[in-house]
């Protein structure tokens, strides 16, 4: 994160703060990537969204409140605030600090998305469809790391994954997904699991949740063929063999492409391994896993 984005994303935060009554003074900086989070005093953690994403944090309140209130094991909100609060075009959410966690194990994480699969919507929570493509296009159009020719490709690439997803075979019912599941965001406690980062919440084919943690093992080589089999046991089902399960992993790796490149407009060390990911996709650097590291 650059020092002008740091201080917006620190205004932000004192301005809600100060609206919300809630201490910002001596707020430490957790991480920065797509959201900027802080740790507040008193077991609260601050999470600052990039401007223009007040729907997705509206939703991650709705997602929260909804899934606290049947008791499903997720992060929540801090009580007594009227949230998100939008200052500065940033939305600005205040969250219970979860106590000392660990990534879920594999056969957690199946089982976890097994139980959020599952369940029954309420009438009142309007969840937007799954678009596995947002954002895409504004991303290759804005990584000025790219040239003419690599920015064709990633277009045409683009186009070719819109078609086959509007093509794609049909499969489990659709449900609530998660958007952005991994061990990550569904971590582990010493009471149990706990499910974090609500963003990407959405309407969609349960199968995408899946993918992402198939891509984890397919593209990262970070875990190993047992853990894979203790996801696959844990869920029910191998994603792998279901047959759209290759353009669900080819837009997950686009989406992985597109984000190294908007990390490494601002941190010139992610621009190797966001050219790597590239060449990766384009079918240059061999088979798969490609042992892709983090960027952010």
């Amino acid at each position: 994160m650059t020092p002008a984005a740091d201080s917006a994303a620190r205004s932000a935060l004192d301005a809600a703060g100060a609206i919300a009554g809630v201490d910002t003074v001596g707020a430490t900086l957790i991480r920065a990537s797509e959201n900027v989070l802080y740790r507040l005093a008193g077991g609260v953690v601050a999470r600052v969204a990039r401007p223009g994403q007040e729907d997705a944090a509206a939703k991650e309140v709705a997602v929260s409140r909804w899934l606290t209130s049947i008791r499903f094991p997720v992060v929540e909100l801090v009580p007594g605030v009227d949230e998100p609060v939008v200052v500065e075009q940033r939305a600005v959410t205040f969250w219970r600090e979860l106590p000392p966690h660990r990534p879920g194990t594999p056969a957690q994480v199946g089982a976890t998305l097994r139980q959020l699969h599952g369940l029954a919507m309420p009438p009142d929570l309007q969840l937007p469809t799954l678009d596995p493509l947002v954002r895409l296009d504004s991303r290759i159009r804005a990584a000025r790391l790219l040239d003419s020719d690599d920015r064709r490709w990633l277009w045409e690439h683009l186009d070719e994954l819109a078609d086959a997803w509007a093509a794609l075979p049909s499969g489990l019912p659709w449900c609530a997904v998660h958007g952005d599941a991994w061990g990550g965001n569904i971590v582990a406690t010493d009471s149990g699991v706990v499910v974090l980062d609500l963003e990407r919440f959405a309407y969609g084919p349960p199968e995408w949740d899946l993918t992402a943690i198939a891509v984890d093992f397919e593209n990262f080589g970070d875990m190993s063929a047992q853990q894979w089999r203790d996801v696959c046991d844990g869920y029910g089902l191998d994603v792998t063999t279901w047959a759209g399960y290759e353009t669900l992993r080819a837009i997950r790796e686009l989406r992985k492409v597109t984000f190294a490149f908007q990390i490494a407009d601002a941190d010139p060390h992610a621009e190797p391994q966001a050219r790597y990911r590239l060449a990766c996709v384009q079918g240059q650097a061999g088979p798969r896993p490609w042992h892709w590291k983090g960027v952010a």
